[in-house]
């Protein structure tokens, strides 16, 4: 029903309009239908006409009046037979601007995922110009100003623009099934954080457009390096300003998440029913809201340095030192905010091929906690050398973080041991994250002695053991996630044997770039120069023809995406693999818009497995309540799961 305005003289034009004859229409467009169409046209609703006019443009379109599509028996005879499937066709852009525009929590994760593989490729060939260049002795690719740029922007690129966002890629798609939400707490807030995120990075990266070139200071921004006197291009004041704006972002999204998995829980679905995945986006966005602030707070002091002469970081006064505990007040616990979502992957992905529950699932959860807190106390670690901190005191708790770390070890391998292990693709890049973590943690102890700290510090010995922990982390996982939910996000599967072959391919490459820089680091070649002495050429070559085949490895995994949204086998099942744990293998593949139909009983932290094999969850369940009858315990997990939680059972499902 239409309702009249309210004022007085509107209420009076709309009468008069109300009054006046239908066949006597009041302005030039509607006489002139009038007069093509007849009278009657008019009393047609507005909407209505206008699909009539586009239909008599478009006969060979279906199109839809109300609820119901014209058919070609309701046009004229004299229309030309067309076909009812006919899709309707929009305006052009419709899709794009669809996703620009979307608050849908997995479209905004697929933006991240696309965006954060686009930033790998791009710092990856970042780093093939790196490693053509230390080929050989001498400078026959860049210059030094070149190259400066090159691993400044490579190093920016890969932490801040590809293994962060990448960790709210994964948690926005996953996260919120895996608690049985219908989307995240705040969608538009989400889609804005993406945004910020991605403007911010492409602020950073346009420094390569300017006249000077990008920032030439190295991805940790040390001053004085970093001041207007001795690096005076745009570039740097660009890459101030777009890691603040991208910085922005990645707090917001860590409110989201955590207000998400605090406030948005299915019924059932406890803190200690939540998969490991998801207790992992907690944590990380707790750090995330500790760590960001931090540096946002110390860029803009850079940025007032060099702007505005504030001489917040003067050589004179201690400034260097300032920033170096400023940054690295950050920058240790970044180190956990990419490493902790990466945990969790592989966490969901190992006990699924394993064919077994998780081990240790409490003490998974307490090594996490562990390990969030020791993080933000080992920041001085990166400062041995600088004389100005305790030794002693970071050392020990350098140390101390690496055991947390060993319990998820032990738990991985507890989970496998005596297992029917199924070496599919996700288990094999599972296997090779743990392969490579564990080289990468074994370096890092030695790291954490203050004396042998001071003898490979600034060396190609922590290049190669940061990469073991960074890249052996965030792109093994981010692969083994990838094959673990590709049919879940797309409903398609991967083909096996490409991704078997990408995964060799970069395995190999990996440990033949990385391996040999130890040996190069505790020899002593420097991190940072363009040249060499000649007896550091062999080991180069051999890491650059490393590194050509790491760079090469990323083509199999093109074409497998290409060809299996082409040709890949459809998924018509929740859970393809047979064994999934948690609530995402609950639901369709793809999820609908609003993720669930019905959520199913939550009574531990494998619902899905207890969906899809009741006899085995069923008989826990009585064993567990025969240990509680005994001990007289009636504990939060023999609760009943709410009625209205329950999804009703098909005929077919036991």
């Amino acid at each position: 029903m239409h309702r009249p305005p309210r004022s007085p003289g509107a209420l009076l034009q709309h009468t008069l309009r109300v009054l006046r004859p239908i066949g006597e229409p009041h302005h030039r467009r509607t006489r002139h239908e009038a007069a093509k169409r007849g009278p009657g046209h008019l009393r047609t609703p507005r909407r209505r006409r206008r699909a009539n006019v586009e239909a008599e443009r478009c006969p060979y379109t279906t199109h839809r009046i109300g609820s119901a599509p014209v058919t070609d028996t309701q046009r004229s005879a004299t229309e030309p037979s067309t076909s009812l499937t006919a899709p309707v066709r929009g305006p052009k852009g419709k899709v794009v601007v669809e996703w620009l525009a979307t608050t849908d929590h997995k479209k905004v994760g697929y933006l991240y995922l696309i965006a954060s593989f686009g930033f790998f490729s791009l710092a990856g060939l970042l780093a093939m110009l790196v490693r053509a260049e230390l080929a050989r002795p001498g400078l026959q690719v860049v210059n030094s100003y070149e190259y400066n740029q090159l691993f400044t922007m490579h190093g920016t690129i890969m932490m801040f623009f590809f293994a962060t966002p990448l960790f709210a890629g994964f948690a926005n798609v996953i996260m919120p099934l895996q608690i049985g939400a219908p989307d995240v707490a705040f969608p538009r807030l989400n889609a804005l954080s993406f945004w910020l995120f991605f403007f911010g990075a492409l602020i950073t990266i346009s420094g390569f457009l300017t006249s000077e070139g990008a920032a030439s200071f190295g991805w940790t921004g040390y001053p004085p390096l970093s001041d207007e006197t001795r690096s005076p291009e745009t570039g740097g004041d660009l890459w101030t300003a777009g890691l603040i704006m991208s910085g922005f972002g990645t707090i917001l999204g860590a409110v989201n998440f955590l207000t998400t998995i605090i406030g948005m829980r299915a019924p059932g679905m406890t803190m200690f029913r939540m998969p490991i995945f998801t207790w992992n986006v907690l944590f990380t966005s707790i750090l995330v809201l500790m760590a960001f602030p931090v540096l946002a707070a110390a860029l803009a002091a850079l940025w007032a340095d060099r702007n505005l002469g504030a001489h917040i970081y003067d050589p004179a006064n201690g400034g260097p030192l300032l920033w170096q505990h400023l940054f690295w007040f950050f920058g240790h616990p970044e180190v956990y905010i990419v490493a902790l979502p990466f945990f969790g992957i592989v966490t969901e992905v190992i006990p699924v091929f394993s064919r077994k529950p998780l081990f240790g699932y409490i003490g998974m959860i307490f090594a996490s906690i562990t390990i969030t807190g020791l993080s933000m106390t080992v920041w001085a670690h990166h400062m041995f050398a600088t004389g100005r901190v305790l030794l002693p005191f970071f050392s020990f708790l350098s140390f101390l973080i690496a055991v947390p770390t060993g319990i998820k070890f032990f738990n991985w391998v507890g989970t496998m041991w005596r297992g029917q292990i199924v070496l599919q693709a996700p288990m094999l890049w599972a296997l090779g994250f743990m392969v490579t973590f564990l080289f990468g943690g074994l370096t890092g102890v030695i790291l954490a002695s203050p004396p042998l700290d001071f003898h490979v510090h600034d060396s190609y010995f922590v290049v190669a053991h940061f990469h073991y922990v960074l890249f052996g982390t965030v792109v093994f996982a981010m692969f083994a996630g990838f094959s673990f939910w590709w049919p879940k996000m797309t409903g398609k599967m991967l083909d096996e044997r490409l991704s078997k072959i990408h995964f060799w391919m970069l395995f190999i490459g990996f440990h033949t770039t990385f391996l040999v820089q130890h040996v190069l680091g505790a020899d002593g070649m420097p991190r940072r120069y363009a040249d060499y002495p000649d007896e550091f050429s062999t080991l180069n070559l051999v890491s650059s023809a490393g590194a050509a085949l790491l760079g090469l490895s990323t083509f199999p995994f093109l074409w497998n995406v290409w060809r299996t949204a082409r040709k890949g086998q459809d998924v018509h099942v929740d859970d393809p693999w047979g064994y999934g744990n948690s609530l995402e293998w609950a639901t369709s593949c793809p999820p609908p818009r609003h993720n669930f139909d019905a959520i199913p009983s939550i009574r531990s932290e494998r619902p899905a497995f207890d969906l899809h094999h009741p006899h085995i969850g069923t008989h826990r369940d009585q064993r567990r309540d025969q240990a509680n009858a005994s001990t007289g315990d009636k504990g939060e997990r023999d609760t009943a799961p709410d009625a209205s939680n329950e999804r009703p059972k098909s005929q077919d499902e036991p």
